[in-house]
């Protein structure tokens, strides 16, 4: 065997034991669930469903941290604001820390209202139905993160639940209002997270890139940004996480974080005035300074998901749990600590082991993201939560995150392609002076403000009407400037269909696990 031969064997091996170790630890958690629901010792006669449902739990869980919780990190690590090692460690720690401190005692087994229990018709028939339903949504996300498409964990508990339920009670089960609403998430939670991502990049731009000084401009500018993002994470923590634990109104989460954003921007302006005394005037010395802010941003993300997200996760084995134990049906049922402690510790495995490769799907390869751009997209994802709470609208976390990546990038395509414009623009106004004149043109509107350009620009075209510089045809080539993608179209159109199909997917495969469920369990 030749030298080719053999190192090409080793990479090989390397990679299945790299593979090996991730699935045997994803199984010895699992067979750790089952073995812990065991020596517990509930569930009676069916106590057996409870360990298999335990250890379903467990994978949904595992899966959850894979597919998940990589859209709050993915802008961090693109960025190369954080290591992957260390988002990694951050994420797990703040993911677990917000299911167990503010993921609620109390949450709806019957997702959303998606179902009506009263159409069940017994408590063996639930547990079948839960137990499809969140093995189907476990093997969708299973199946997403295999293919790189990052997808919503709520969007898939409600097509298992939606599937199984319907299989169950009949199409009078569900309640299709609800399901409207889910299917306009699919429009509105990328779009909201893409304007408002991009309108945040813009503004940066406006105020800050484009200035000849630039760091004169960050020191006013970035502070009043860190600040605005410490409002807006201030507020959402509060009506996402603190309020699991204290009933409080959007008033008084407003007011709190206006407090906390005043404190931090005392805070923040003179360590900004301060870190721009020794940078260099430029672009690069912006990014730097929004890498604070974007490690804290990870970590409050990954807090408000445990917090909000996991206890919806878990929640079909905790409705398992319930009926199993009481022998009936509740809309609404205590999570046990196990349960979370199984949402929060699975999350966090799924995350270590299979979570890099969403993470580099959003921080990499849709768009090329520096820090300032993940900045925007973090903004755009609290942000466009506070505004769909209040206006009642549903939205998903995981499409915000990945439409404000999309509304940065396209963004961007819309002002290279314009600027690419002017240039040829300005060429074709100087295409009878020398080159020498034309270089001077565009240093000197290279080094211009943004309304300076305007100016020249439009100096440009009177000079041209006046001479007639320009023939129909060229001033005809001026819109056929290259397109310029920078943005992964592949990426896009494989992602938007995975969300299209998350909950008819799903609900196909809870139907079909449902059935063969009540087949094996009817004598």
């Amino acid at each position: 065997m030749g030298v080719v031969n053999i190192k090409a064997f080793e990479k090989a091996t390397l990679v299945n034991r790299k593979e090996l170790f991730r699935l045997g630890t994803a199984v010895l958690f699992i067979v750790g669930i089952m073995m812990f629901t065991i020596i517990r010792g509930e569930g009676g006669q069916h106590s057996a469903l409870l360990v298999i449902a335990a250890m379903i739990g467990g994978y949904m869980a595992i899966n959850i941290g894979a597919n998940d919780v990589a859209n709050n990190l993915g802008p961090a690590v693109g960025s190369q604001a954080i290591t992957l090692s260390g988002a990694l460690l951050i994420a797990a720690t703040f993911e677990a820390s917000g299911a167990l401190i503010a993921g609620g005692d109390v949450v709806s087994t019957i997702k959303g209202g998606i179902i009506s229990p009263e159409l069940i018709g017994d408590a063996d028939t639930f547990i079948w139905l839960m137990m499809a339903a969140l093995l189907a949504a476990a093997l969708w996300l299973n199946f997403a993160t295999a293919v790189g498409a990052p997808v919503s964990t709520t969007h898939s508990i409600v097509g298992g639940v939606l599937g199984a339920g319907i299989a169950a009670g009949g199409w009078a089960i569900a309640d299709w209002s609800v399901v409207a609403q889910i299917a306009a998430s699919w429009i509105i939670s990328p779009v909201m997270g893409g304007v408002i991502a991009a309108l945040f990049l813009y503004i940066v731009k406006r105020t800050v890139t484009y200035k000849t000084d630039v760091l004169a401009a960050a020191r006013v500018v970035v502070p009043r940004l860190v600040a605005l993002m410490a409002w807006a994470f201030a507020t959402y923590l509060m009506l996402k996480g603190v309020k699991q634990i204290i009933n409080v109104s959007f008033l008084t989460a407003v007011v709190v974080g206006l407090g906390i954003a005043v404190v931090v921007y005392v805070i923040v302006k003179p360590y900004v005035h301060k870190a721009t005394l020794d940078l260099p005037d430029s672009k690069d010395s912006v990014n730097d300074l929004f890498t604070i802010p974007l490690i804290f941003a990870a970590a409050l993300l990954s807090f408000a998901h445990g917090a909000n997200d996991v206890a919806n996760a878990v929640s079909p084995l905790a409705g398992i749990y319930d009926a199993i134990i009481s022998g009936d049906l509740h809309s609404n049922t205590t999570i046990p600590l196990w349960v979370m402690l199984v949402g929060a510790l699975g999350i966090a495995l799924g995350l270590a082991l299979y979570g890099p490769k969403l993470i580099r799907t959003v921080g990499s390869e849709i768009t090329e993201l520096d820090r300032t751009r993940a900045f925007c997209t973090a903004m755009a994802a609290a942000i466009t939560v506070i505004i769909a709470s209040q206006l009642g609208l549903p939205v998903s976390s995981t499409h915000i995150a990945v439409g404000g990546v999309f509304g940065v990038g396209f963004l961007r395509e819309y002002i290279k392609v314009n600027y690419s414009r002017m240039i040829e623009e300005i060429k074709l106004h100087h295409i009878n002076d020398s080159p020498a004149e034309v270089e001077a043109f565009l240093i000197r509107f290279e080094a211009a403000t943004v309304r300076e350009r305007g100016v020249m620009l439009r100096e440009l075209k009177k000079r041209a009407k006046k001479t007639r510089l320009l023939r129909k045809g060229e001033r005809k080539s001026l819109r056929k400037i290259h397109k310029l993608e920078l943005v992964k179209r592949s990426l896009l159109f494989r992602i938007a269909a995975a969300w299209v199909v998350t909950v008819p997917v799903a609900a196909l495969m809870a139907a079909g696990l449902f059935f063969m469920i009540r087949g094996i369990m009817l004598p």
